[in-house]
């Protein structure tokens, strides 16, 4: 099953209804780790190191870092980047079918 890292901006709400539906599902909060407030290139490394797809709504920095991290062949799980204009239950549809 995959892992997640949800970044600082994500929305707490998608969070909790995938964990209603699959309590067991492994995702941490940036928030609640040592790289809260951190860099987007220190998040994207430290959730490459930790074999965890990065869960955002970041469209502006973090596409951009994660291509250039595959164009350097280092690690990179994945990044979805979830629009915030999708209804919460949709989101939540759509990434339990990730899984």
């Amino acid at each position: 099953m995959l892992k997640f890292a949800a970044a600082e901006n994500f929305n707490n709400d998608i969070l909790r209804g995938l964990l209603r539906k699959i309590p067991e599902l492994d995702i941490v909060r940036i928030q609640d780790t040592e790289f809260s407030g951190a860099t987007d290139l220190e998040v994207l490394d430290w959730a490459a190191q930790e074999n965890r797809v990065l869960l955002t709504h970041d469209v502006q920095t973090i596409t951009k870092y994660a291509y250039e991290r595959m164009r350097s062949n280092l690690p990179m799980p994945g990044v979805f980047e979830v629009s915030r204009s999708i209804p919460i239950g949709q989101v939540i549809e759509d990434l339990l079918l990730s899984l």
